[in-house]
């Protein structure tokens, strides 16, 4: 008979025991935790423990922020004493780009009740007396900034799961999992087999084998870091406080007072991945050689800087593995394709992460969602795409660059192209940058021909393809442009039951046959899950696009609630068909030149899809786009997709025609106030909140979050989406999470901020408190440090009757 429990977690490190903790905390108790030699025998043992909260992610400082404020309680609500220091720490920069970085995370920060302080290299001295100032701009304070024993972390969870009444299972080895007919796990280990109604892969560095276990590869490489700790320094003996932890990340290391003496963690250049072979049957508690070979350099900087480093000896190198995913983040939340199945896993910087992944993890398992929107961390967000040598590649650049700057309109290179369209390369022959989203390559922007520039990289408008994207943007407003927009998640839903379930599924109403409707689906909260393109080509006959990103987010979401009689199929149509957008008030005549349908309004009418011939093509063109001119998207098979290209673009030479990119389309779209999924959108939000009552028929029978609707609409928004206008241009147009205030207090965020070419204005998208949400409204920007004045418009800034779109 096997063993039973609710949840069984897979890993007994930091993160695993917290995840244990935060579920025994919510009242599930019958949960046990597997770990396959002693607690904290992984990464977790070896780490260094810094807690900070600093991150140039809104989401990161949020759950990292939730970490430390629960760090300095745990000991006493669990009865188990943990060393946690917390001393502070300062970030220096050595440019006015890293001070412009510093500038808006203290935005952040304050946003979420944090203070940091912008301090002058003189000032830094002063908390860290140590410190040379040779080359220095300024610095960061972070207060709640410090250190944590990371095993002593580790038991306090434990204990205080085991005193709600949760289990763990040392030495003891999963070899097995197996999901049964009623979705509940067969976990099988050396010791016997256990049946659970849910699994967490909480496995850090051997997370990846579990998944291999459930025929899934995780996009997960364990790299070495290297860290060394010094001998006793006599300054640091004669102090009586710690000194606050420093980080150097133009030159990529921090420093950190232990005992009396220094750690010093660089991340250096030489990014070495390990076990690209697989890995070793057993490495508890163990660690690599040390090779200071690859930081002497950065030793050497340090020492510069803060020159009683070298006034003593190493006593200790520590060479261990982190498991890193392509971006850094780790992954929280379900498995795709799988039941009761979730990661919580691949945590670069565990120590300073894993309470805010407890909690995370523990709301998904028990309330079906987070309470924050943490798509960031979702391990659905890379698909198929992230094989072994991209998330590789993505592993060492990102450890080259971890304290790199947080640049908006960064494109990095390693890992690319994944996924490209057929007109890739074409269009990079007629100078086109590229960026990938959803791992699909996308022009971002085109540089002039004789142009062989690098693109400039800054949070303000001085880019060296600042113009470019301009006249992309006239070309569009004024005669017509073309963009190759590949990597729509494309789904076919049909059959008889198609129609009643896709209605109970969106808020929206479901368009005529021939009609195409933007549909958004809920949860029971009422917010924001997805975002669709709805076309109905059939009675009982739905094409459904989303973003590039939400592939596997979206297909989970709708197999989830799929009928199970059979009267509704779903079919994934990703990659199958490419997608040019044709736009701009000479749209219609370069189409019409190149096909013989009828494209008057009268028979191809705005929100209307059609399938017309163009030459060996055949075409199903939506009246629709983003960038809110006159215009179509023309999806076709990808074999289809040069001939395509080469047709409409010698018909639209005549009229000016001229590819754009995707900065000319972000500008573009917020010219109508068209907002993003995940960024201006998400399951925080409810889409009364987000200004699309008018996408929501409370007066259909039934669908998911109609109550929360209900209930909102009874008690009334208390933010809301508006679009906003700078009153004076800066230099900067105000950058994701910045902080909106009214007489000095914060009362919203912005969620997207760029320059209007069109209007030749910087705009914005942001949710600001609803008594302030009213047309002309005077409110404040925080943008790099400095108040700017802004006014709530009144609807989309450009054509706000929609008269181009329909003409």
């Amino acid at each position: 008979m096997a063993e039973q429990a609710r949840v069984v977690i897979i890993g007994g490190g930091a993160v695993g025991c917290s995840a244990l903790y935060h579920l025994a905390r919510a009242g599930w108790t019958d949960c046990l935790l597997i770990e396959r030699d002693e607690l904290t025998s992984g990464s977790t043992w070896h780490a260094a423990g810094n807690c900070p909260t600093f991150s140039g992610s809104w989401n990161i400082i949020k759950y990292q922020r939730y970490s430390a404020d629960l760090y300095k309680s745990l000991a006493e609500a669990v009865d188990y004493p943990i060393n946690y220091h917390v001393t502070g720490s300062i970030r220096l920069a050595h440019s006015e780009h890293r001070m412009d970085e510093f500038r808006h995370v203290r935005s952040m920060a304050e946003a979420q009740g944090i203070n940091y302080e912008l301090l002058t290299p003189e000032a830094a001295r002063e908390r860290y007396p140590f410190l040379e100032l040779h080359d220095l701009k300024g610095a960061i304070w972070d207060p709640h900034d410090g250190d944590i024993d990371p095993s002593q972390l580790t038991q306090a969870f434990a204990k205080g799961a085991r005193d709600l009444g949760a289990r763990i299972k040392r030495f003891t080895k999963v070899v097995g999992l197996e999901q049964q007919s009623d979705s509940t796990w067969l976990v099988r280990t050396d010791k016997g087999d256990i049946r659970a109604e849910v699994v967490v892969n909480a496995a850090g560095y051997r997370a990846g084998e579990i998944m291999a276990m459930v025929g899934q590869h995780l996009p997960i490489v364990t790299m070495s870091h290297q860290y060394l700790i010094t001998e006793p320094i006599p300054e640091l003996e004669a102090r009586p406080d710690k000194l606050p932890l420093l980080r150097d990340p133009d030159i990529s290391y921090y420093l950190r007072e232990e005992r009396d003496g220094l750690i010093l963690g660089p991340y250096e250049w030489k990014a070495t991945p390990m076990w690209t072979d697989g890995l070793p049957e057993d490495f508890s508690n163990q660690l690599w050689d040390d090779d200071l070979d690859r930081i002497e350099w950065y030793i050497e900087q340090a020492i510069g800087r803060v020159p009683i480093l070298g006034s003593v000896g190493v006593q200790r190198v520590i060479n261990g593995p982190i498991p890193y995913s392509p971006e850094g983040n780790p992954y929280i939340g379900p498995a795709h394709g799988l039941e009761n199945f979730y990661q919580c896993c691949c945590f670069s910087f565990g120590i300073a992460q894993a309470g805010g992944a407890g909690k995370t993890l523990a709301e998904w398992v028990t309330e079906g969602e987070p309470e924050w929107d943490l798509w960031s961390l979702d391990p659905r967000r890379y698909t198929a795409y992230a094989t072994k040598t991209y998330v590789t590649a993505k592993a060492i650049e990102l450890y080259q660059n971890e304290y790199a700057i947080s640049f908006p309109y960064e494109e990095r290179a390693a890992g690319r192209p994944a996924r490209t369209s057929p007109l890739y390369d074409r269009l990079r022959a007629k100078g086109a940058r590229f960026g990938a989203r959803g791992g699909w390559e996308r022009p971002v922007f085109f540089h002039l021909p004789e142009s062989t520039e690098e693109p400039t990289l800054s949070f303000r408008r001085d880019r060296n393809w600042f113009e470019t994207v301009g006249e992309e943007c006239r070309a569009v407003r004024e005669s017509v442009g073309i963009l190759d927009l590949p990597g729509f998640s494309k789904f076919m839903i049909e059959g008889e039951g198609a129609e009643a379930w896709l209605d109970r599924l969106t808020c929206s109403n479901l368009p005529s046959v021939g009609r195409i409707a933007l549909a958004y689906m809920l949860n029971e909260r009422g917010g924001v899950v997805s975002e669709f393109t709805v076309t109905r080509l059939a009675q009982d006959r739905f094409y459904l696009m989303s973003a590039a990103s939400a592939e596997w987010h979206d297909e989970d979401w709708l197999r989830k609630h799929m009928p199970d009689d059979g009267s509704v199929q779903l079919a994934c149509r990703h990659g199958r068909r490419g997608t040019l957008v044709l736009a701009g008030p000479k749209s219609r005549d370069v189409l019409a030149a190149v096909t013989d349908a009828d494209l008057s309004n009268q028979a191809f009418p705005w929100l209307s899809a059609r399938h017309i011939e163009i030459g060996m093509a055949r075409v199903l063109a939506m009246r629709v786009n983003y960038v809110g001119e006159l215009g179509w998207e023309l999806h076709v098979p990808a074999e289809h997709m040069i001939p395509l290209y080469d047709a409409l673009w010698q018909a639209g030479e005549p009229h000016g025609i001229r590819d754009f990119g995707l900065y000319a389309m972000e500008s573009l779209r917020l010219d109508k106030a068209y907002p993003v999924w995940k960024q201006d959108l998400g399951s925080e939000y409810s889409p009364l909140k987000s200004s699309l009552g008018r996408f929501v028929d409370l007066g259909k029978e039934n669908f998911i979050g109609k109550q929360a609707l209900i209930k909102e609409k009874e008690t009334g928004v208390t933010e809301k989406l508006v679009p906003l206008t700078l009153d004076h241009p800066g230099q900067a147009d105000a950058p994701f999470c910045a902080p909106i205030r009214s007489r000095g207090e914060i009362v919203g965020l912005v969620t997207s901020g760029a320059w209007s070419y069109t209007l030749e204005k910087s705009i914005a998208l942001g949710y600001v408190r609803a008594d302030l949400a009213r047309p002309g409204a005077e409110l404040h920007i925080d943008i790099l440090g400095e108040d700017c004045a802004a006014t709530v418009g009144e609807g989309p800034f450009y054509d706000p009757e929609n008269s181009r779109l329909r003409g």
